[in-house]
């Protein structure tokens, strides 16, 4: 069952998601990740455009670029395997529900999302190593997330907030 993204006793307060989701995905996204590295990185770059859009690397990284953008653009929610926590494993954690500011975490799909983007665009121009590269930033990252609790893109949207280069509608927590 999923939770009020807003609470009910302060409608222009910002949207909350499960603290322990981003983990979740975080996990998920890091054994993912590192499959398309090792497979990049072991594999030599096809010489077609349409080799290397069919490779196996490409194909997971083009997965992972499907969920961050889903989570970017519609919301924390709408990520896959965020979906999948909601629906299946939730449900089976204790309450209560601890909840955290939604915009970092989703910032920090963004920040996936534009570096899956770089990676597969190099790829598919036939760039070595620019898919592998974007690998291991999303696999450091995510790593980080997913084992150490610590979210790199959340980091650099608090530290750009607080700089003023980004601008809240409502006010973060301390």
């Amino acid at each position: 069952m999923s939770q009020p993204a807003t609470s009910p006793t302060a409608p222009s307060a910002a949207p909350r998601v499960d603290s322990r989701a981003p983990r979740w995905v975080g996990g998920y996204t890091f054994v993912i990740a590192l499959a398309a590295l090792v497979v990049a990185l072991l594999t030599p770059i096809e010489s077609t455009l349409l080799g290397r859009v069919l490779s196996a690397e490409f194909i997971l990284v083009f997965v992972l670029w499907l969920s961050f953008g889903a989570g970017t653009i519609w919301g924390n929610a709408a990520h896959p395997f965020a979906a999948f926590y909601r629906r299946v494993v939730q449900p089976r954690l204790s309450k209560p529900i601890p909840t955290e500011d939604a915009r970092p975490p989703r910032f920090a799909l963004g920040v996936g999302f534009a570096l899956t983007t770089a990676g597969l665009v190099l790829h598919a121009f036939g760039v070595p190593y620019g898919l592998a590269i974007a690998a291991a930033f999303v696999v450091i990252a995510s790593f980080l997330q997913a084992f150490v609790g610590y979210c790199l893109g959340c980091q650099v949207y608090l530290l750009l907030a607080r700089a003023g280069l980004i601008r809240p509608r409502t006010p973060l927590a301390a």
